[in-house]
């Protein structure tokens, strides 16, 4: 199942039908819930971003704030994809374009105007779930974006106008096992190369950026073995005593293990760790006697589990030129952090 799959392809409908306007603003509380969750979903700031839309003109704030409390509270109480699946089914055709338009202003960054492209898988299922052609999808964007730099009175920006051409021409990367699609990481520079083996592939290009994703499937017994052990340790024991020696230390010998955390609240528990690799970069350097060497790299590892599959995906920064870590817990989080954006891009099947 994909990760947006439970609340987009639902087949069960509330008793209680929705009325048009109730469909629009359901479909941005399905799309607010599916970016973040039910807990985060601040009713006020969706309440404050509807009330623009000119389909709510004759709603007072109270009134469309009672509107998205009753909307959140069937979310919780029915299901967000019975919640979707009803709001689908109680629109016309003519109001679609309407309901993307609301989900979308949910994925707007207003600090920065724009759709953060770790949103993109989320956008582009939820344009698949109401059944949108490319070309009217990116049209509506950029009239969403639009308003918000209207609103802001602030230029429209570049980065968006890349999102919305990437919507439909990003190179996407499938999983010869068919269990993940994921886009090729836009940040790539110069040189961007996509290396792909049986249970790994890897993004990376000239100036040291990388992303790996390392996946098997896990067989009942392994599966066992989790349950006896518990989630945390049975991820730490893969990452820390059998990935780390063999796919890094192997080859770089003195390759430590700077930092460790166990993400509870992250893809329903992950295991992260980072790893200080000397002279393990992609990225070459001059050493003194003019020799080619290696630079400094910290490597960030998350381990988690996604149906069958056990992934390990990987971040690296690299240190050339006598350029230092900031320190262990910030390069930690940086890196966790980056790794984390890249997930959710990946669209797992």
């Amino acid at each position: 199942m994909g990760k947006y799959d439970k609340f987009f392809e639902s087949e069960e409908v509330l008793e209680e039908s929705l009325n048009p306007n109730e469909a629009i603003a359901a479909v941005a509380v399905v799309t607010a819930i599916a970016d973040s969750s039910i807990e985060d979903v601040d009713a006020e700031l969706l309440t404050d971003i509807l009330w623009g839309f000119e389909i709510f003109d004759e709603y007072s704030d109270d009134e469309l704030l009672e509107m998205i409390d009753k909307l959140i509270a069937l979310a919780e109480d029915e299901g967000v994809g019975t919640l979707f699946n009803t709001a689908y089914e109680s629109l016309d055709d003519e109001l679609i374009p309407d309901a993307f338009a609301a989900g979308v202003s949910m994925l707007v960054d207003e600090e920065d105007l724009r759709i953060p492209r770790g949103k993109a898988t989320l956008l582009k299922k939820l344009q698949q779930a109401l059944e949108l052609e490319d070309d009217e999808a990116k049209e509506i964007v950029e009239e969403v974006i639009t308003a918000f730099e209207e609103a802001d009175d602030e230029d429209f920006l570049e980065e968006d106008e890349d999102l919305l051409e990437s919507m439909s021409s990003q190179p996407i990367y499938e999983s010869p096992a068919g269990n993940f699609t994921v886009p090729v990481p836009s940040s790539l520079k110069q040189g961007a190369m996509i290396d792909s083996q049986e249970g790994i592939v890897i993004f990376s290009d000239d100036v040291g950026s990388l992303f790996r994703i390392d996946y098997s499937s896990l067989p009942p017994q392994q599966m066992d073995d989790m349950e006896s052990v518990g989630q945390e340790e049975y991820l730490r024991s893969i990452l820390l005593n059998k990935y780390v020696p063999s796919a890094i230390a192997s080859n770089l010998p003195d390759t430590t293990v700077d930092y460790t955390e166990y993400l509870s609240d992250v893809l329903e528990g992950a295991y992260f760790a980072l790893v200080n690799m000397p002279e393990g970069s992609t990225v070459p350097k001059t050493g003194n006697n003019g020799t080619a060497v290696k630079c400094d790299a910290y490597r960030g590892l998350l381990a988690f589990i996604d149906g069958d599959f056990l992934y390990i995906v990987s971040s690296q920064r690299s240190f050339c030129d006598g350029e230092t870590p900031t320190g262990v817990k910030q390069e930690a989080e940086n890196l966790k952090q980056s790794i984390i954006s890249f997930v959710d891009t990946i669209e797992f099947n």
